[in-house]
Order: structure tokens, then C-alpha cells, then sequence
């Protein structure tokens, strides 16, 4: 007798039943998006461990489904609300949630093959290069701009030792990567990776958050006097403790003078690109980089997780990734083809087609209503300063730059005045050093936050300082 259930125990039995089942997913979806106003963060209950432990046993869809909704979907960060300017979290978008059910609907390994996909990422990092400004390059999606920042020194690395995918490390001279102080703490984590470690890394002086020059210089020129190599400088574009870009036409100059690579770590700070002036300005010079990296998941409100990283020279990318062993061999027909197969630029065969929701955000959405986002986020930071400024128990710990504000409390002590308005849902923001001080930092790259949001997250905040 034949088993009739080979080759479809993992799939519904019920069609009709799972679409219904799933319907009600997209329901519950639509539902928790439309009232994202309605949902700030809330702690975990103390049993969620107990709640999700897996059991294997299996379960229908309706009763799996059902549980997801109640006991996993509540207990989110809160970063769809739209007072949530802690760290510097994207909010998501409708558009994006569709795009990744598609996404995961055609279940495409996006490592390679001949596959419509593929076009779809080569289209976003084509538009990424019209962004920063660049005439042609190369490029690859990533998770974020930590992956990418790996993917970018390696590069660096390739350029300035050809030999290094063949010899490995034991050849070279120590390295040394250039950050202003405060610099993402990704670059130091992509350099440990990469086995150079954390004293690899120099931190430039950075008077009011942006890079000193001169002091890059004078770091650079005592480092080769010490028989070091100057590999890279880093130029922040969007500082994570106050929104500060560095000079990066006069970084371009440095590390054009003492041949060397421009990194622009432009996690959130590459879509001012998009935003009126004076804030599309803040960025002049990234057309001079030769690598950039970027979070579509921060600022262009594209779901979790979607990064990329720009390389201007593709012969060395693919020189510096590129592996086919003969079972990635390329054919001229079939699925084995393809001009472009990412794992050739990257670290990745395995990969999600996280393209797709990047390109429905772009071409669903418009570039104009997500520079006007941008726009509005960065008056509000403004905003959220001058109210600080006028108020009797906060003062503006930092000129707001960008979409900022750090603010330091006259009264109470900061962790607690920020933990006390997350509990009680009235605003998330996160904390931060600033000249000594432990300060409030609200990073605003929120598409639901409005002025009146600023505005009432402030009062909220001054009534907790004032009862401190």
C-alpha cells in the first residue's frame, strides 16, 4: 500500500483550513501595526520562558497561530511605537511586512543561480550608488552595517596585501584603522574578527563629535614612524551618541595624501542623502569613499534586518571573496547561470532575499515621502532641543546636528528618569555619556512620531524630573 503522506508531511493537509488560519495571522498583523500608537514597550512577563519552551510535539495551525499571537507578538521591543527614540531602532512599515512574507513565500537562497532576485538586489545597490553619488562600484546586500564593515576592511586589507587570502596574517605588519572617539564599536568588532584586535584601532580626538584632522594626521604619521601600517580611516557619518558627521572631504584628502582606504560608517546617517537641506548636506564628500555601509532596517523603515554595503572597486571585492569550488561552478544555461551571484562578494552562500522588502519600501513608498520622513524627524529633533533648552529642569547636553537630542537632566540621574518613563510607556529613550555627564539621548528615526509626541515625551520627562 502507498504512503500517501511521503512527500507532504511537512505541508498543510488542509489548505483551505491553513488560508483561513493565515488570514487571521495578516489580521492580527494589520491590527497591531494600525494600533501601533496603542503599544508601547512592556516588560516580558516572568513566565515567558515557560510559554515558549518547545515541546516538538506538534500542534495545529489554528492552536500555533493562536499562541504566537498571544504569547510572542506582545512582547516586542516597542520600536513600532512612536515615542520610542531609544538606541536608534526602525520602526517598520506595512509595505515591508508584505514584502517579507512574499520573501518567504518563495523561500530563494539569494547566494547565486540565474534568478529574477538577483536583479532585484542589483537594482538597490545600483540606487545606493546614485544616492552616495557614485558613477558605478559594487555592492551586497547585508544583515547591517556590522556585517558590511567586515566585508569593507577586508577589502581594505585586500588592496594594500594581495597575498593575504593565501598567507593569512602572519606576514604582516600590525595594522591601524583611524575612528573618531565615539565611533561605532562595529569597526572594532570587525577588526578583532578579522584577528588584527582591538589595539588595531586608534581613536582620534572628536571636539564636539567630529573628527580632528589634524590629530588624524599626526596619529598616522607616529604610527608609521613606530613601523605600523595605516590601513583605513573611518569617517562617522551619523555619531550614535550625538548625530555628528565628520568632515569627509577633508578625511577623503588624508586618505588620498597617505594612501589609504575611506570607510564611511553611515549606519543611519547615509539617508540625510534624501532629506532636504541643510541636512542633505551633512555628507558631502561620501561620493569620495571607497566603501560605505548602511541599515535600510534604522532609517528608511524597512523590517529587520536589511543592510548593505557600497565597494568602489569590484575587481578587488571579487578578488577578495570570491570562491567556486566545483560544486558552485557557473554554467553558460540553466539555474547554474547568471552574470551575478552574491556569494562572490561576501562572506554568505545562504542568504534571504532581504532585497525585496528594501525594493517595496523604495518603489511602493517613493523617495519623496522618505526624504520628507527624514526631514520631519530631523526638525523634531530640533524641536525636542529647544524645548530642553526652554525648560528649568533639562538642558541641551549637544547642539542637535541631525535627528538627535541628547539631553541632560538638572534633576534626577538619567538611567533611572529614562527607565522610569519606558515602564510607563510614556517615551523610550536611551542614555548616554556626554562631557562626563550620564544624559538622555532621544535618536529619532521613527516614520509614526509627530510633533506632539516630541512635545508630550518632554513634559513627561520634566514631571519625572521634577518629582526625582
Amino acid at each position: 500500500m502507498t504512503d500517501t503522506s511521503e512527500g507532504h508531511r511537512l505541508d498543510p493537509t488542509d489548505w483551505s483550513a491553513f488560508e483561513a488560519d493565515l488570514h487571521r495571522v495578516a489580521s492580527a498583523c494589520v491590527a497591531r501595526l494600525r494600533a501601533a500608537r496603542e503599544l508601547p514597550w512592556q516588560a516580558p512577563p516572568e513566565d515567558m520562558a515557560a510559554r515558549v519552551a518547545i515541546t516538538g510535539r506538534g500542534m495545529p495551525t489554528t492552536d500555533l497561530f493562536d499562541r504566537i499571537a498571544t504569547d510572542i507578538m506582545p512582547h516586542a521591543t516597542g520600536n513600532t511605537h512612536p515615542r520610542f527614540w531609544g538606541w536608534v531602532h526602525g520602526t517598520g512599515t506595512a509595505t515591508g511586512v508584505a514584502a517579507e512574507m512574499v520573501a518567504a513565500t518563495m523561500n530563494a537562497n539569494m547566494g547565486g543561480r540565474d534568478q529574477g532576485g538577483a536583479e532585484v538586489e542589483r537594482a538597490v545597490i545600483k540606487w545606493l550608488h546614485d544616492i552616495a553619488g557614485w558613477q558605478d562600484g559594487s555592492g551586497l546586500m547585508t544583515s547591517g552595517t556590522s556585517q558590511a564593515t567586515i566585508l569593507a576592511l577586508s577589502c581594505a586589507r585586500m588592496r594594500a596585501f594581495p597575498s593575504v587570502r593565501a598567507d593569512g596574517l602572519a606576514a604582516l605588519p600590525e595594522m591601524r584603522v583611524y575612528i573618531a572617539a565615539g565611533g561605532h564599536s562595529c569597526v572594532k568588532k570587525a577588526l578583532e574578527v578579522m584577528g588584527h584586535g582591538a589595539a588595531a584601532i586608534v581613536q582620534v580626538p572628536a571636539p564636539m563629535g567630529r573628527m580632528d584632522v589634524d590629530a588624524l594626521r599626526a596619529a598616522i604619521a607616529a604610527d608609521r614612524t613606530a613601523g605600523r601600517h595605516p590601513l583605513a580611516v573611518v569617517g562617522t557619518v551619523g555619531s550614535v551618541n550625538l548625530g555628528t558627521y565628520d568632515d569627509l572631504n577633508a578625511l577623503a584628502d588624508v586618505a588620498r595624501d597617505e594612501e589609504m582606504w575611506l570607510h564611511c560608517d553611515a549606519a543611519f546617517g547615509f539617508w540625510t542623502r534624501l532629506a532636504d537641506a541643510p541636512w542633505r548636506d551633512l555628507s558631502k564628500g561620501i561620493e569620495r569613499a571607497d566603501s560605505v555601509a548602511m541599515d535600510f532596517h534604522k532609517w528608511m523603515a524597512v523590517p529587520y534586518s536589511a543592510g548593505a554595503v557600497l565597494i568602489r572597486d569590484e575587481t578587488l571585492h571579487l578578488a577578495t571573496f570570491r570562491e567556486r569550488p566545483e560544486y558552485l561552478a557557473a554554467g553558460a544555461d540553466g539555474l547554474a547561470g547568471g552574470d551575478w551571484w552574491a556569494t562572490d562578494y561576501g562572506l554568505e552562500l545562504s542568504r534571504s532575499f532581504s532585497a525585496l522588502k528594501v525594493w517595496a519600501t523604495v518603489e511602493g513608498l517613493g523617495v519623496d515621502a522618505l526624504g520628507a520622513q527624514i526631514t520631519d524627524n530631523c526638525r523634531q529633533a530640533a524641536h525636542m532641543g529647544d524645548l530642553a533648552q526652554a525648560s528649568d529642569v533639562l538642558e541641551l547636553a549637544a547642539p542637535v546636528v541631525s535627528n538627535l537630542c541628547v539631553i541632560r537632566p538638572l534633576q534626577g540621574e538619567a538611567l533611572a528618569l529614562a527607565a522610569q518613563l519606558q515602564l510607563s510607556g510614556e517615551a523610550v529613550f536611551s542614555t548616554t555619556i556626554v562631557d562626563g555627564t550620564s544624559c538622555l539621548r532621544a535618536a529619532i528615526v521613527n516614520h509614526r512620531t509627530t510633533t506632539a509626541d516630541v512635545e508630550a515625551a518632554v513634559r513627561a520627562l520634566e514631571a519625572a524630573a521634577r518629582d526625582a
